[in-house]
Formats: structure tokens, sequence, C-alpha cells
């Protein structure tokens, strides 16, 4: 007589913390065991010379979203999920974008009906708010976070999306109040709109002109004056796809001085450079991200940042616009750089790149590795009582890894909805080969088991990392500020 639905054996179970042989016993859909020679399971899965890993939780990825122009993404939620499955993620945390006029309920009702039919994997949203009316957010906002989205983006450029320093502050008492985590796109939208006049004035308009026209100095800048505003009020602050040394330097002396700063950046800083923008023609348009491709002494320096978990969060930020007219080139075979839709793919690859990059090549432990992929991710994000590790209790999301599986990126294998991977032809070692959702096989030996809308949303708690001990500056100290209440 079976004990458990599901049985895997003799595999090497890697935790945040811990590594170890085990098998692991599944039953309703959670991990109810660990131990050698449990008693059988209605299904077996010999993992011998595999390692069993918690699945992925990507928390930056652009599905079946518009942009502030109105140009949609490549991916839905059915092709955007399957393609984070076969890369190893058992969960994902896209974005639901408020733009300016929008209600939050609306969109909200939005992409739940993108999301529920379509998923195979389980879901959540970032709310971006750019639009943060009083009704916004005194009403809507809190709403949200009762359904338990507990995380919102705010940008500091785009003219479409950019919040004012005044509504930076009110975002980030209203996220205080709730036990929200406000996530930030940090670079000075004066500044970048000053070096795109000057270099168009010049005639410099090809792809490659992106790089020069982000300057590493406005992502500082924003990262700087982010960390001043949270600060302040002791709210917490997530830096996303960070870029530059300098602006993590600045992260790093803000978690040393006890403040809730955090950090996170992406494949495509540590395996691209801004020579990719400068391929022939308008292939460097493949490459127009923001914040832009750095260096190579940016990449060395970003290993740095990411094994001493000043960045914690290791995302995609996967925005697919495919190499035509319905993306990169809307504007016309030859594009200027600053009417490329900015963003690339990558979903897939977020976890064997860092697998094969960092873990195979000694720049990072499998412990640094898990909680890149998975447990900082829910950690951070309210999902660690259900997601994020191999432990009794909790959801049997879990990815079976083959270290040792040596192959080559292509765009052939890719399960996106997309016509090229800035990765193509990268020589890779070890891949996910059997991924496990709530205690169901949804990819095993290349192929997709898991039906359409089988994910489910993920009502995620309240931010709940403590602060340090906080002195309330004297201007929002009653005590101090003759009894005017701030906050």
């Amino acid at each position: 007589m079976t004990e458990y639905d599901l049985v895997i054996r003799a595999g090497t179970v890697a935790t945040a913390v811990d590594t170890f042989r085990a098998d692991v016993g599944v039953s309703g859909g959670r991990i109810v065991a660990l131990g050698e020679n449990l008693a059988p399971g209605a299904r077996e899965i010999d993992a011998t010379g595999k390692l069993v890993l918690p699945g992925g939780i990507e928390t930056h990825c652009h599905i079946e979203q518009e942009s502030a122009t109105g140009a949609m993404t490549a991916d839905d939620y059915y092709s955007g999920s399957v393609s984070a499955a076969f890369g190893g993620n058992t969960s994902f945390v896209p974005f639901a974008a408020q733009h300016r006029g929008q209600s939050v309920r609306d969109v909200l009702e939005t992409y739940d009906r993108r999301a529920a039919p379509k998923s195979v994997i389980d879901y959540s949203y970032h709310l971006i708010v750019s639009d943060p009316t009083e009704t916004v957010l005194k009403e809507e906002l809190p709403e949200a976070f009762e359904r338990g989205i507990t995380s919102f983006k705010v940008f500091l450029t785009y003219d479409k999306m950019v919040v004012d320093d005044r509504q930076f502050l009110d975002i980030l008492a209203t996220a205080k109040d709730h036990g929200a985590l406000t996530m930030v796109h940090a670079e000075n939208n004066g500044m970048i709109k000053w070096m795109v006049e000057r270099l168009l004035a010049g005639g410099n308009d090809a792809p490659r002109y992106h790089a020069t026209s982000h300057p590493a100095a406005a992502e500082v800048e924003a990262i700087g004056r982010g960390i001043q505003f949270a600060s302040y009020i002791d709210a917490p602050l997530l830096f996303v796809h960070v870029s530059t040394p300098a602006g993590a330097g600045l992260i790093a002396d803000a978690q040393m001085a006890g403040q809730r700063i955090y950090g996170e950046t992406c494949p495509q800083y540590l395996f691209l450079t801004r020579q990719d923008l400068d391929r022939p023609g308008a292939e460097g348009a493949k490459f127009c991200c923001s914040p832009p491709l750095r260096d190579e002494a940016t990449q060395v320096a970003l290993w740095r940042y990411l094994r001493n978990g000043t960045l914690g969060l290791w995302s995609s930020d996967h925005a697919p616009y495919r190499f035509d007219e319905s993306g990169k080139l809307s504007a016309g075979p030859n594009p200027a750089f600053n009417q490329v839709a900015n963003g690339m793919p990558g979903i897939e690859m977020r976890l064997p790149l860092l697998f094969s990059e960092g873990v195979r090549k000694g720049r990072i432990t499998l412990n640094d590795f898990v909680a890149l992929s998975a447990s900082n991710a829910a950690r951070l994000f309210g999902m660690s009582d259900r997601k994020g590790s191999i432990a009794i209790g909790l959801d049997a999301d879990i990815a079976i890894w083959d270290p040792t599986l040596e192959w080559r990126v292509s765009q052939a294998e890719m399960h996106d909805n997309m016509d090229y991977t800035p990765f193509d032809a990268m020589e890779m070692t070890g891949r996910p080969v059997t991924i496990i959702s709530r205690g169901e096989v949804i990819v095993d030996g290349g192929e997709l088991k898991a039906e359409r809308g089988r994910g489910n949303f993920v009502k995620r708690a309240p931010f709940g990392i403590a602060s340090l001990s906080h002195e309330m500056p004297a201007e929002l100290d009653p005590a101090r500020n003759f009894r005017a209440k701030i906050l």
C-alpha cells in the first residue's frame, strides 16, 4: 500500500542553508516527509545523480502587459508561464500595470481575466503605480493589499510613468502603513532626456547610442535619492535591475546602516555588454533595455555583490518584444534608439545561466543559487509560508536538475513567443529536467504535462522583515516637531 502520492528518491536536496541526500515524500500537493528509505509512493521519481531544488520564483517579468505607449508584450500568461516552467520556475509574479487615468480595481480585473484561464504555474502580481490619486492611495491600494498583492513598483523615469518626489513619498508612506514592499526603477528622468536630446541633435540615433543615453550616473543618483526617501520614513524599498557598481555600493552601505533597502540584478547585466548594441544594422535593437547594458568591469563587480548578498534577488526582467513590426521594429526597419521598445526575453534562461556560470564555475555556492532563485523572493514577497524551500509543510514546488547536462542555447529550444534569444549559442552546463508544481509533474523529459489554467493565484503575506532600531527624524516625531502627526 502506498503512503505518499509521490516520492522523489535518492537525490541531493539543497535549500538556501543546507545540502543533504534524502527522499522527498509528497501528499496532497505538500511536502510531508524528508528522510531515507521512505515508504512507497503512488508515483516515484529516481533522482540519483540529480539535484532536488525548490522551484524557482520569478519576481520580475512583464507578461501580457501593455507598455505606456500601448505596445503589448509578446508573451501571454500561457506562453510566459510555460517558458518559465521549462526554465525551472514553479511560480512567478508579473506586473499589473496601472497607466494614467486607470483605476487599480479595473487593472486587477483585467489581469485576473488574462492570468486565471492560462497560467500553468502559480502566480501573483506586483502593481505598477503611475497615477497615485487620493482614491488610489486611500482606497484602491488598501483593497489590493487585502487581496494579498503586497508589492508594487514605481518609476523615476519615463514621462508617462514617472512619479515626482511628493508622489514617491506618498506611495512609500502608504506601503509602510499597509505592510507592502515598494519596488523602484531608479534612473534620473531629467538626465536621460538631456542626453537623448543632445544625441539626436548630433545625428547619433543608432541602437548603440541607447547605452550612451542612459548614463550610469542617472542610476546612481536615483538610487541615492530613493534610499534617502525610504530611510527618512523607514519604509522598505527594493531597487530592481541594478546595473552599476556604484549603485550597488550605495545599497550595500544602506544595508550596513540597518536600513531596509534591497537590490536585484538580472542576467543581461552579467552576460551581455554595450558592445552587443553595436551589432550590424538594426540588430543592436534586440539588446535595448533600461537600464542599458554596461561593460565587463561592471559584470565583475555585480558578481561580487551577488555573492555577498547585497543584490539578493536574481530576476529576468523578461520583457519580450519580437524583432518585427509588432515589437522592436514598430517604428520601422531602422528605428532611432529612442523609438525601440525597451526590454528583452530571458525568463527561461534566468536559472540555467545562474547555475552554469555561477555554481558550475565557482562564483556562487549551490545554496546561494537556491537563495537567489527562490528563497529570497519568497521571503521578500510574502510567500515563505508556502514556497521557496524544500521543507515539510510547504507546497511541493520542486525542480529536479541534471547538474552535468551540457547544452547550447538556441531560440528553437525556448518556449516563449519570441523570435530571438539574447543568449544565443552560449554553452551551458546543468539544466532543470523535471518540474513539479504542488506535487504535480508539469514538465518532464522535455515535454509539457500541465493543463492551461492550472496555476493558482497566491495570496501573499504583508512584508514581514523587521526594521532595526530607527530613530524617527525630528521633523516626523510629534515629541520634537511641536506635536504634528505626519505619518
